[in-house]
């Protein structure tokens, strides 16, 4: 497609967003370049030079921001309210659209201090960057709603930091994302009783974000699609077996894009109590809280819009999301399994079979997925021979393949699959060579697994 600039979010005005510099950095060298995203978005004929100008030097594009922007936003961390955050090592680089008609945004992470970086250094470790491109390709493959890495280039600075061997190699990232406004966006203007200002994104968001035209309650409008958004965004991350990690309000879009990937992890088996950051020493945004967590979020929202608008029609709203996460778990846990829908009283009860199973923590998610494909046991496996098992495969038995199994991948011994393990051993030769083919390897693996799934 051709290229299509924009710059929907000046209408907004100064008040949302601070004018900031990029920093300079030593070198510019490409490590990940997403063809395939910039192919949705008219620059996939960049060369590498122009790719590092953009992409590590951030020179503007024509029609688009002529500086980036450093959005302003408060939040709960971990249930505590702070409004002394906002982009501190990040800025909106451009606005463009995508094959979809999307108004999207290229943002950085690492890219230089803000005035909200505090005592940062606005930096990004290399480490930092490959797992962000690691984890969103995995969920991308798996269908969950989430930004893409379009590019990582390494700068060049030695970066030290407590909680990985220092100095480390530095780097910085560019997501495509469908929006950078957060709940914590909303809260930042209702604690500042700033009521025209909230109105003003809540018609920004409905416009440019969701593309519909303000009916008589913007507010309102908005907040039922942050519910249906969110609640399905919470079931993707069961179903891809993953834990975000910091799931704080100023983490979660309006859009319900999943985005900013710090210290997450895909759960070798269901484990309700796993989680991903080692500094969630009470387990607030372990898996099996992760529904809640964004619930709770979403709560924060309509306390905030409520400034604006009735309190009980926002919270018949946020009285929907448990339905929604309930049933876009059932739709996407079968979808997984590759078998069609039945009916909603059958397809539940293969659910809870299938979670049952899943529960044991004798298969990890990944291989149970894979061998059940379709919705038969593809091969003998001694660790299926349970009362559980039997109870799921008895449930599955009268459902019906929803695709054909003949891509390659599912001949293939062991399913493709991301835990931490795989990481660290991926990003070893990185570190210990610059021998980046086990990455490069496992993109492409990857994505072999999302063209099966598809």
């Amino acid at each position: 497609m051709d290229f299509s600039p924009q710059a929907r979010i000046l209408t907004l005005g100064d008040g949302f967003y601070d004018r900031v510099t990029p920093a300079d950095f030593p070198q510019t060298v490409i490590r990940f370049r997403n063809d395939r995203a910039a192919t949705e978005v008219g620059l996939e004929g960049l060369t590498d030079a122009e790719w590092s100008e953009r992409f590590g030097r951030f020179r503007p594009f024509d029609r688009s921001l002529p500086e980036p922007l450093a959005l302003r936003y408060h939040g709960h961390q971990f249930r505590v309210y702070n409004p002394d955050i906002g982009d501190g090592r990040g800025f909106t680089y451009a606005q463009l659209r995508d094959t979809r008609g999307r108004l999207m945004d290229l943002g950085t992470k690492g890219s230089g201090q803000t005035p909200w970086s505090r005592f940062g250094d606005g930096r990004l470790t290399l480490k930092g960057g490959v797992r962000e491109v690691l984890a969103t390709e995995m969920l991308e493959a798996l269908g969950a709603d989430t930004s893409r890495s379009f590019s990582l280039i390494e700068t060049g600075e030695s970066l030290h930091r407590g909680d990985e061997p220092s100095p480390t190699r530095s780097s910085v990232l560019v997501r495509l994302s469908h929006g950078h406004i957060r709940i914590g966006s909303f809260q930042r203007l209702a604690t500042l009783q700033d009521d025209a200002g909230l109105e003003a994104l809540a018609r920004y968001a409905l416009t440019e974000l969701y593309g519909e035209e303000p009916a008589a309650n913007p507010a309102l409008q908005l907040f039922g699609r942050v519910v249906e958004r969110t609640a399905k965004l919470a079931a993707s991350y069961m179903v891809a077996g993953f834990v975000h990690g910091v799931l704080n309000s100023d983490n979660i879009n309006v859009t319900g894009e999943s985005f900013d990937y710090g210290p997450w992890r895909f759960t070798p088996m269901w484990d309700n109590a796993f989680t991903a950051a080692y500094f969630d020493q009470q387990g607030l945004y372990a898996f099996g809280r992760q529904a809640q967590a964004i619930h709770w979020d979403v709560a924060q929202l309509a306390i905030a819009l409520s400034r604006i608008t009735g309190v009980d029609p926002l919270a018949v709203a946020l009285d929907r999301f448990p339905a929604i996460y309930e049933e876009a778990l059932v739709s996407g846990l079968l979808k997984r399994l590759g078998v069609k829908p039945r009916g909603e009283g059958e397809d539940i009860a293969l659910a809870d079979a299938l979670v049952r199973v899943l529960q044991q923590g004798t298969v990890t998610i990944d291989r149970v997925f894979f061998d059940w494909r379709g919705g038969r046991l593809r091969a003998s496996q001694a660790a299926y021979d349970n009362a559980a098992f039997q109870a799921f495969a008895e449930a599955v038995r009268s459902y019906e393949q929803a695709t054909a199994l003949d891509h390659p991948y599912w001949s293939d011994a062991e399913p493709c699959s991301m835990h931490i393990e795989e990481v660290e051993a991926i990003w070893a030769p990185i570190a210990e060579a610059d021998d980046w083919s086990l990455f490069t390897t496992k993109v492409a693996s990857i994505r072999r697994m999302g063209a099966a799934l598809a």
